[in-house]
């Protein structure tokens, strides 16, 4: 679901920028009104968690790749807003650090997968939970529909936004410039793969995750109020690092995820590459580009874990930092 550079239109990216500012700004003021100085190892542990998830592509029918994303976990666990932050922060370093996801369509990829998939996969939880104590089933239930329905969002979002640029920037003989696929294309071939595949294992990975957290540190599943000290953070720190272990599995799916095919592959398909595409395709590749999939050590086992390690400690540096300079700046205020 990560929306290259040249898939979307600037107008289009600067659009969805537009919208996720406020969305930012409101996450920022959210922390500062509820999240204590305490919890900001836990949303920098989310940012971490979301990026190592992403790791794990599992190839899909039709020849493509998939992958989970965590949000719904992390808004069950901190509150939707701190979720919000946590996603973007994965996902801004995501695109610097590995070329995975477009600079220019940052905005783009936060908003279906920073805002839209934790917001309402956290809200169906809360529905389907209403009322329940913190060791109900109907807590792991609802957080796995959640989890479900918010991916399925997400992934609608995405196929809406990449559909819709044949339609609206073409050129004068109707040739695209930016995606070639319409929206009778994205929209079935986003939906039936997260339909079918993709949200059943975003579906487990937060239910099971809920389930463990309800076994033995229930305390966390209301970690806006009563998280705090190492002791009670170490489970999850030792559930990053079983996660970064097997992060190699992530090389089974070789496959790139649908419509993220670089302008070579879409100049296989199509015969011809957009101009808008070819304009800001590749802007930037990242510091490893796509997790060292280039060739190489990077492309090893090896190499795919350091690149798992380098960006999971980005994620958990970054994160922390934010909401530190986010509380400091309501101290100032």
């Amino acid at each position: 679901m990560h929306i290259p550079d040249g898939y979307i239109s600037p107008q289009t990216a600067g659009g969805l920028w537009a919208l996720m500012v406020p969305v930012w700004y409101a996450a920022g003021n959210r922390i500062k009104r509820t999240l204590k100085a305490r919890q900001a190892p836990l949303v920098a542990i989310g940012a971490a968690f979301t990026f190592i998830v992403m790791m794990f592509n599992v190839p899909v029918p039709g020849g493509t790749s998939g992958h989970a994303v965590g949000g719904t976990l992390v808004a069950v666990v901190l509150g939707p807003w701190a979720a919000v932050i946590s996603v973007s922060v994965a996902l801004v370093i995501q695109a610097f650090f590995f070329g995975d996801g477009g600079i220019l369509a940052i905005g783009a990829n936060c908003f279906n997968m920073a805002f839209a998939l934790p917001v309402a996969g956290y809200y169906v939880y809360r529905l389907a939970a209403a009322g329940s104590p913190l060791s109900s089933f109907r807590r792991w239930a609802g957080a796995g529909f959640g989890a479900f329905a918010g991916i399925n969002i997400s992934a609608f979002l995405t196929a809406t936004e990449i559909g819709i640029q044949p339609g609206l920037f073409h050129t004068a003989n109707g040739t695209a410039l930016y995606s070639p696929y319409g929206l009778s294309q994205t929209i079935p071939a986003m939906m039936l793969v997260h339909l079918t595949v993709i949200g059943f294992i975003e579906f487990a990975v937060t239910a099971l995750a809920v389930a463990y957290l309800q076994r033995g540190h229930l305390e966390l599943l209301g970690a806006r109020a009563t998280a705090a000290g190492g002791s009670r953070l170490k489970p999850l720190l030792v559930g990053l690092l079983l996660a970064l272990i097997f992060v190699p599995l992530g090389l089974i799916a070789s496959a790139t995820a649908w419509g993220e095919w670089s302008p070579d592959q879409i100049r296989q398909r199509f015969g011809f590459v957009p101009r808008g595409m070819s304009r800001f395709a590749g802007l930037w590749q990242g510091i490893i580009p796509h997790y060292g999939a280039g060739g190489g050590f990077w492309s090893s086992t090896s190499g795919y874990f350091l690149s798992g390690a380098i960006g999971l400690a980005a994620a958990l540096g970054l994160a922390f930092l934010v909401v530190k300079l986010i509380r400091r700046a309501d101290r100032h205020a």
